[in-house]
C-alpha cells in the first residue's frame, strides 16, 4: 500500500508470512499476529515490549494482558517523557518498541483546532478566554505534527540514538479497518 502524500509504505499484515523476516518470532511478530491475525492468547507473567501510541480512544489493541508496557500520549510523541520509556527498558529488559501513530490524528494541522479547543475549555473547563488561548500557544506547537506517518518514522530514528540497542518498529492503526501496518 503506497501512499501518495507519504515517501513511506504501509505493509500490510494480512498472514504470517507479511510479517518481515528481521520481526519473526520477536514481541513485534506477535503484537501483530494478536491484533491482525487473531492469534490465540498467550498468559504472560512479564511484558514483552513496550508500546507507544496515541492518546486517541479510537485505538483499542488486540493483545492479552501482561504483555507490554503501553504509553499513550498526544500524537505518541514521548519527548520529555522517556523516563516511562526508560523505566521499561531498563526495569522490566524490554529490547522491542513499537510506535504507533493513527490515521486522522488529532495532532496533525492542531493550529486549524484552535477555535474548537479554546471553546471546549472555556465550557467544559471554566477557564477564561485569556486562559484557554494562553494555554493553546503554549503547547500546540510542541504537539503538532504534519504526517503521521513521518512523524512517527523520526521518532523512530531519534529514540533509536538515545537506545541504540533497542529496536524500535514505526506502525500506523488506521482507524477505518482497526489494523496494523509496519512503516517502512
Amino acid at each position: 500500500m503506497k501512499d501518495i502524500a507519504s515517501k513511506y509504505q504501509l505493509i500490510n499484515i494480512s498472514s504470517e508470512k507479511d510479517i518481515p523476516k528481521d520481526l519473526l518470532n520477536t514481541p513485534i511478530a506477535d503484537l501483530l499476529k494478536y491484533h491482525n491475525l487473531s492469534m490465540e492468547f498467550k498468559n504472560y507473567d512479564t511484558a514483552q515490549m513496550a508500546i507507544v501510541m496515541c492518546m486517541d480512544n479510537r485505538k483499542q489493541l488486540n493483545i492479552p494482558g501482561k504483555f507490554s508496557y503501553i504509553l499513550r500520549t498526544a500524537g505518541a510523541r514521548i519527548t520529555g517523557s522517556e523516563f516511562k520509556l526508560s523505566f521499561a527498558i531498563g526495569f522490566a529488559d524490554i529490547k522491542f518498541v513499537a510506535l504507533i501513530a493513527h490515521t486522522n490524528c488529532g495532532m496533525v494541522n492542531l493550529t486549524s483546532k484552535r477555535e474548537k479547543f479554546v471553546n471546549g475549555l472555556i465550557k467544559n473547563a471554566g477557564w477564561t478566554k485569556e486562559q484557554a488561548e494562553n494555554h493553546f500557544n503554549s503547547f500546540a506547537p510542541f504537539f503538532e505534527i504534519e504526517n503521521e506517518k513521518e512523524f512517527i518514522v523520526s521518532e523512530g530514528k531519534r529514540l533509536k540514538e538515545k537506545y541504540p540497542p533497542i529496536v524500535f518498529v514505526p506502525m500506523l492503526y488506521n482507524i477505518e479497518d482497526n489494523k496494523l501496518y509496519i512503516i517502512s
